[in-house]
């Protein structure tokens, strides 16, 4: 059995599905010529139609449409060469024109999957139920004034992708999985940033539990949550409450709900509105959108090479292994990073470089790739160094260190700092000989069967050397000396 939920009646199953709100990247808004980057001074961003001035139409951004359909390509889904915006008519106090222009029955993205990588090796595909267009709404402002609030419309029409996925979810792990894969489609897609901190990627999770084999059970819908690991929390804690609700005899109401990551717990935001309460109707501004296909043919074709391909790749080409294929191609920029520095090289030992060393630099000092203190082609010349015996794997590690504080390249290190590798017999034959003989009472046990002691020696050796000897001729020495 999978993840279950222990209850006082026995295990519970989680069934989830997400709705993933997607900030399409783009310049202009979804129907106005607005801007639509972040981070502007409140109210600068609204062109008329978004403040729904009498008498202004909408007007498609053609650029939205074709990013909508690029990411619908990318998750191996069906396009609807026609699809149609209606009106949903909802009280929203910064979308001034008291609806959103969303698509309903006709979406222009239909059924479509992902394949998700989980902790253990395995994979499963989530199914897409569909990918529509719709406008974004606004932000309210509590914060400000003591009594009033302040909309800022800055987002207002702002072109956003809702992605429904079918339940087809089983733990917070096959989520937080899901979620990762889903941005990293659409960033390799360039269709959005994925930037959750900005607000760019929201979730809005539908949770329910069920005894296993039972058909499904009434759904709560938790909406809003803006990051990964809060998505994986409010599963957690939603699905516990409504195992308690269930067994304390109650009946868990079809509600909408917020979480608060600060207590862990789910509460109540209002009873869920079905889809007529919304009094949905085709938008009179709007044509149907029709697709032409020689269009969407063009677009498939300049498709980038997305995470599943391209991991493939680096396990057939490199011969990776799939951990370490899924962890590289996760990002783009990293994938790009170590295919530039698996180049002519050992792909192998570029892979652990890159997973290890670099990432555990990047990590340390909060920065992506991209800003990465060790290019590309600075690692390389490292990992040449080592390759031709100019410096041993210690040493290659500390001259690592140095090249992320100073930027110096790695030969300038290696020649100021001393740190060839001495791979003179003589020398090292010398330095064998100081040390058996500072050891004899070691030499002796060693003889008598203690064979633990080899490692001692060699350290001896490299201690003595600076650690600058060469491992391999110390090793070979050493065997000579003691037989």
């Amino acid at each position: 059995m999978g993840y279950m939920i222990e209850g006082e009646t026995g295990p519970w199953e989680v069934v989830i599905g997400l709705e993933v709100h997607a900030q399409v990247i783009s310049k202009a808004k979804l129907f106005s010529g607005a801007a639509a980057h972040f981070g502007s001074e409140p109210n600068t961003q609204v062109s008329f139609v978004d403040a729904a001035f009498p008498g202004m139409l909408p007007v498609i951004n053609r650029e939205c449409v074709a990013q909508a359909l690029r990411t619908g390509l990318g998750l191996n889904a069906h396009i609807n060469l026609v699809s149609r915006f209606d009106r949903k008519n909802y009280f929203y106090p910064d979308l001034p024109a008291g609806y959103q222009i969303s698509q309903y029955q006709h979406p222009i993205v239909g059924h479509g999957s992902i394949e998700i990588e989980l902790a253990d090796g395995t994979t499963k595909t989530i199914g897409i139920t569909r990918l529509h267009l719709e406008q974004d709404a606004g932000k309210s402002l509590h914060d400000q004034h003591p009594t009033k609030s302040y909309i800022d419309l800055n987002r207002a029409g702002v072109a956003l992708m809702e992605i429904v996925s079918e339940p087809d979810m089983r733990s917070p792990e096959e989520a937080g999985a899901y979620l990762r894969k889903l941005r990293s489609i659409m960033r390799y897609l360039g269709t959005c940033d994925g930037n959750m901190e900005e607000g760019s990627l929201r979730a809005d999770i539908n949770v329910s539990v069920r005894k296993p084999g039972e058909p499904f059970r009434t759904r709560c819908e938790v909406k809003n949550v803006n990051s990964i690991r809060f998505v994986m929390q409010a599963i957690e804690a939603e699905a516990r409450r409504q195992v308690e609700v269930w067994e304390s005899g109650g009946v868990v109401e079809q509600e909408t709900r917020l979480f608060d990551p600060q207590r862990g717990v789910t509460r109540a935001m209002r009873s869920k509105e079905e889809a007529h309460d919304y009094r949905y109707f085709p938008d009179p501004d709007l044509l149907p959108l029709v697709i032409d296909e020689a269009w969407l043919e063009e677009l498939r074709a300049n498709l980038p090479e997305l995470p599943d391909a391209k991991k493939r790749r680096f396990m057939q080409h490199y011969g990776l292994s799939a951990y370490d294929a899924t962890l590289l191609v996760s990002e783009k920029a990293t994938a790009d990073y170590f295919e530039e520095v698996a180049k002519g090289r050992d792909a192998k030992l570029t892979a652990n470089w890159v997973m290890g060393e670099l990432f555990a630099v990047l990590n340390r000092t909060g920065r992506s790739i991209e800003q990465s203190p060790v290019s590309a082609q600075a690692l390389g010349e490292l990992l040449d160094l080592l390759a031709d015996g100019t410096i041993s794997g210690r040493i290659a590690k500390d001259v690592f260190e140095i090249m992320v504080e100073t930027g110096e390249a790695p030969a300038v290190i290696v020649e100021r700092k001393g740190l060839r590798q001495v791979t003179d017999t003589g020398a090292i034959e010398q330095a064998v000989t100081a040390v058996l003989a500072a050891h004899p009472k070691e030499v002796a046990a060693y003889k008598a069967g203690k064979e633990r002691l080899f490692g001692f020696f060699v350290g001896q050796v490299m201690k003595a050397m600076a650690g600058k000897a060469n491992p391999a001729l110390v090793n070979e020495i050493l065997k000579h000396k003691l037989g």
